[in-house]
C-alpha cells in the first residue's frame, strides 16, 4: 500500500463544547458560587431554626406566667373575668367593692374563691343571681371549710354577725358555700367559694 492510498488527516483540537475542553473556572468564580450555595442553605435552616427557638420561648414565658398566677397563693385584688364568673355561676353585682379573687384547679375539682363588699341590694341581687336567697343565710353557719380557710387567709373569728348557706347544683354546675359577715346590714361582706367538679 503507499502512502497516497492512506491520507493523513491533520489533528483537529477538540471543540469547546466537549467536558475535557472546558477552561477551569477562576478562583474568584469558585468561591462567589460556593458562598451564594452556602447563604441558600444557611437562610433554608437557619429562618425556621430561628423561628423554632422563638416560638419555643414565647410558649415557655407563656407556660411560666400560668404557673406563676397557678402557684400564687393568697387572694388578689381586682374582678375574675366575665368567662370566670359564668363557669362558676359567681354573679358579682356591679356595685361590689375590694373584689378580690383566686381560682385553683386540679383533676379533683376547680374552685374559685372571692370575697367583695356590697349593699344590702347587691347582697340580694348576688343570692338571687345564683339561684338562692336571703332567707336560705343560717345565722351564726360558716359554711367555708377549715381547707379553704387555708388557702385563702379568711378569718371567721368571733365578735361579727355570720351567716352562711351551700347552694348545691347537679354536675357538672359548681356548688357555692357562701358566707356573709352581717355585721353592718348596710355593708355585708360576702366570701364565696363555688366549686365545680368533673
Amino acid at each position: 500500500m503507499i502512502a497516497a492510498e492512506h491520507p493523513v488527516v491533520p489533528h483537529q483540537s477538540e471543540s469547546p463544547g466537549d467536558g475535557e475542553g472546558k477552561p477551569p473556572e477562576d478562583r474568584r468564580r469558585v468561591f462567589k458560587r460556593r458562598f451564594i450555595t452556602a447563604t441558600i442553605i444557611v437562610l433554608l435552616i437557619g429562618i425556621p431554626a430561628g423561628y423554632l427557638l422563638i416560638s419555643a420561648g414565647q410558649s415557655r414565658r407563656s407556660g411560666m406566667d400560668k404557673e406563676t398566677e397557678a402557684a400564687a397563693s393568697g387572694l388578689r385584688e381586682g374582678w375574675p373575668s366575665k368567662m370566670q364568673r359564668r363557669i362558676f355561676e359567681m354573679p358579682i353585682p356591679g356595685n361590689g367593692q375590694g373584689v378580690q379573687y383566686y381560682e385553683t384547679n386540679n383533676w379533683k375539682a376547680s374552685r374559685m374563691y372571692a370575697k367583695f363588699r356590697t349593699t344590702s341590694a347587691g347582697l340580694d341581687r348576688f343570692l338571687t343571681g345564683m339561684g338562692t336567697g336571703r332567707a336560705a343565710l343560717e345565722p351564726d353557719r360558716i359554711t367555708i371549710s377549715p381547707r379553704d380557710i387555708k388557702i385563702t387567709g379568711w378569718s371567721f373569728g368571733p365578735g361579727e354577725h355570720w351567716a352562711g348557706t351551700t347552694h348545691s347544683n347537679k354536675k357538672p354546675r359548681p356548688t357555692q358555700n357562701i358566707t356573709v359577715n352581717m355585721t353592718d346590714p348596710a355593708s355585708p361582706v360576702v366570701y364565696v367559694v363555688s366549686a365545680a367538679t368533673p
